[in-house]
């Protein structure tokens, strides 16, 4: 690719800009700073420096944020913290997958690859999705075969099916749900539609990426080439025992 265009992709400036660092002799091509703006280079292959710092490029970036209560799944917003906000890249055009409400924690994955996104939001794929909740009522398991067979949550259609389990039940019951849909409000609607209320919610699956249990609110990591590969070549049929 053009240098200056790297150089932008990486955040270093606007292309006019970079073009500026260029002739300031700021940056280099393995240690040459006898570079041009339209130079062909292979970031691969070649190092390339501004300000004497190599600048580690990659077509696609991938991180596991652990998203925190409180922030908004959006690159921007004028009033709360957004999840972009604790991502340090200089890449500006990463976003999250799909979208966790404000108080929803947990899983939640950044990149700019937007067939890899496309994928795992596209409604035909049915990319399971698992959650931890805290239930306000006791969660029966009536309510698991509710579950199974599909809820009216006002909707034009039911739900489909989703797999839940009941961890503890009591007064306040601790479950673990999984759907392959992502509607509005989902997990919430489901419980209210079986008349209980969800006081807490975390997301710790998102087809095979599991999030990491050393991360703490806030903290995030980029996934593992494995992780990647998972996540490109997994298969679907996951969720055909959800199936009635």
């Amino acid at each position: 690719m053009r240098l200056d265009k790297l150089l932008a992709d990486m955040q270093i400036g606007s292309r006019s800009e970079v073009k500026t660092y260029i002739r300031q002799k700021k940056v280099t091509i393995d240690g040459s700073t006898d570079v041009r703006a339209n130079q062909e280079v292979n970031p691969v292959v070649q190092t390339v420096c501004y300000l004497g710092k190599p600048l580690k490029y990659r077509e696609f970036e991938y991180y596991m944020l652990y998203k925190p209560k409180g922030c908004v799944t959006a690159r921007s917003d004028a009033v709360h913290a957004t999840v972009m906000d604790y991502i340090d890249s200089n890449r500006k055009n990463l976003s999250p997958v799909g979208r966790l409400d404000l108080d929803t924690e947990g899983l939640l994955l950044i990149t700019n690859d937007g067939a890899l996104s496309h994928d795992l939001l596209s409604p035909a794929k049915h990319v399971k999705k698992t959650y931890e909740a805290m239930i306000d009522g006791h969660v029966t398991d009536a309510d698991a075969e509710a579950f199974r067979q599909g809820l009216d949550i006002g909707d034009d259609t039911l739900t489909r099916p989703a797999e839940l389990e009941i961890l503890s039940a009591n007064e306040q019951s601790f479950i673990r749900v999984t759907i392959t849909e992502g509607r509005f409000h989902q997990v919430k609607r489901m419980f209210q539609a079986v008349g209980k209320e969800v006081v807490y919610l975390k997301r710790i699956s998102m087809g095979n990426l599991l999030l990491d249990e050393t991360l703490k609110p806030g903290e995030y990591r980029e996934l593992k080439e494995e992780e990647i590969r998972a996540l490109k070549n997994r298969e679907d049929s996951y969720c055909s025992h959800l199936t009635v």
